[in-house]
């Protein structure tokens, strides 16, 4: 038999409960934008399509950004200290340091390498190795050029090193992008081999050549994401529209540790083939399960053709940085989740780093500037001091950007290669930019003769050394395999003495890929100006 007690004897219980949650909604306060009634909330935009649904069939997509308000500044960043009062408690907001008032960039401002006379360039002794799509027992002949790398290294538990994708041209100028495990090997003697790279076989050798190179692994398949219809392909962008296919995907580590494809496609590959004791606590939600749209708000300030945006990692936050020009400046924006962002964070004051062809050189074939590859976020010190702890002030991020030469025809005669830094503090004010392009030991720069190129070589001059191909560019950077306890979420941050693996495109037809020190490549910056008075 079954006893209910009377509804009186609950009363006082409840009545302690109304008064614990009216005591708590006057005393807290919460921010009227969030509890607003009369303010309804806007639909999300976008469409959002499980990865395991995709198929080849295209499928409608609208502007994410154009039905949603930005909250208001202050929920822009997150919390975060910048420095400590004289008390003891700490500050938080935004702040900004001129570059040439911070110590920890004084290395990065220094000229240890000479530029070529010549050309400008700051040679590396780093050179461009091969990389070959044709894994071991392959039993096909591969036909398809492949080209435009991306690569993106493996944690350390992983049985290879890394994953890399490729773009390849198939029948009627279709695009598409092709994945795969790859390792890489060398030729040398095992005291002079890279740390993690093994020895090349003769395999390797015939398809990577004398010095070895990467070489795919498993099997390469096609990356498959839905066509998506444009807006508008008129006049110079109406040649787009025969040539389908999404280009040059983006691959990257986040700042969660997770795997991500700046076309965007999340869950890029399966990275679960590991002991159940190394399968990391899921202490954040995953950030794009589908695949999501990412948006430049507001609307108004598009582009007709919006490419090579770049994404940068704050905690569990994310920030898109859309573009950089000597004129304007830049643009970036704080990703709000589902691909909606906020209008541009730019510091108004903030003055440009890039710089532009002086009044004498400037005509129709004066060079443009674009982004080129990811963001690494770099500790400005060296993993081996004792010492080398991140800080506000030595953490900042750096990418590649590329000034785009062309010739009389206005066709891409060369990429230079730079070097960008920001600071990881908000407002993210710009740092530092490399006052001379960067080649490696046997790239050449198009525009020049050999002897020109060599100048700065006195052996490549002595043997006659010719010029090595039409143009290169860098598509991606991240930091190399082989790294100890490297887990997902401590792939997108390195030290000054971290190698960097770089994702080299070759004349529009083959692809290579370098490895050097952060600290090599980020050498004689150029400080940024700061802002206007």
């Amino acid at each position: 038999m079954f006893y209910l007690p009377p509804l009186r004897r609950l009363l006082f219980p409840a009545l302690i409960l109304f008064a614990v949650i009216v005591f708590y909604r006057s005393s807290v306060h919460v921010p009227g934008t969030i509890i607003s009634l009369n303010h309804s909330i806007p639909p999300q935009g976008g469409i959002h399509v499980p990865i395991r649904s995709l198929s080849p069939h295209a499928f409608p997509l609208f502007n994410a950004s154009s039905n949603h308000i930005s909250p208001s500044k202050e929920y822009f960043y997150a919390n975060f200290v910048t420095s400590k009062s004289k008390n003891g408690s700490n500050t938080k907001g935004s702040t900004w340091m001129h570059p040439t008032l911070n110590s920890y960039l004084d290395i990065l401002f220094r000229c240890p390498t000479r530029p070529n006379r010549i050309t400008n360039h700051i040679r590396l002794s780093n050179a461009i190795r091969n990389v070959s799509m044709i894994p071991p027992n392959s039993s096909k002949d591969e036909m398809r050029m492949f080209w435009n790398p991306t690569i993106l290294s493996l944690p350390y538990w992983s049985q290879n090193q890394y994953l890399l994708v490729s773009r390849i041209v198939t029948d009627g100028l279709h695009q598409q992008n092709v994945l795969c495990e790859a390792n890489t090997c060398y030729t040398g003697s095992s005291e002079g081999r890279p740390v993690g790279e093994k020895a090349c076989s003769e395999g390797d050798v015939s398809y990577l050549g004398a010095v070895g190179g990467m070489r795919c692994e498993t099997e390469p398949v096609i990356l498959s994401v839905p066509p998506t219809p444009a807006e508008s392909c008129e006049g110079k962008l109406g040649a787009y529209v025969d040539i389908p296919g999404f280009h040059d995907p983006r691959i990257f580590w986040s700042g969660k540790g997770e795997p991500l494809m700046m076309v965007p496609l999340r869950l890029l590959w399966p990275l679960d083939d590991r002991p159940a004791h190394l399968v990391p606590t899921p202490l954040y939600l995953m950030s794009y399960p589908v695949l999501t749209e990412l948006t430049r708000n507001p609307p108004s300030d598009r582009s007709p053709l919006e490419k090579n945006w770049m994404l940068f990692f704050l905690g569990s936050d994310s920030y898109i940085q859309y573009e950089i020009s000597p004129r304007s400046g830049r643009t970036m924006a704080k990703v709000l989740g589902g691909g909606l962002t906020t209008t541009n964070l730019t510091e108004p004051s903030e003055l440009p780093c890039l710089f532009e062809d002086s009044k004498e050189d400037q005509s129709e074939t004066s060079g443009s500037w674009h982004q080129a590859t990811n963001s690494l976020r770099l500790i400005l010190c060296e993993q081996k001091e004792r010492d080398c702890l991140p800080n506000a002030e030595n953490t900042v991020f750096f990418a590649v950007v590329h000034r785009k030469l062309p010739n009389f025809l206005k066709l891409p005669m060369r990429y230079e290669r730079y070097f960008i830094l920001w600071s990881a503090l908000p407002p993210f004010s710009m740092l530092g930019v490399s006052q001379h392009p960067i080649l490696m030991s046997n790239e050449t720069a198009t525009g020049f003769s050999p002897d020109e190129n060599w100048d700065d070589d006195d052996e490549a001059l002595k043997n006659g050394r010719g010029n090595w191909a039409s143009f290169t560019y860098t598509v991606s950077i991240a930091y190399a395999w082989g790294r100890k306890m490297d887990s997902p979420t401590s792939k997108n941050t390195g030290y000054l003495d971290d190698e960097v693996v770089l994702g080299i495109g070759i004349d529009d037809k083959s692809q290579g890929f370098a490895v050097a020190t952060a600290k090599d490549l980020l050498q004689c910056l150029r400080a940024c100006p700061g802002r206007a008075p």
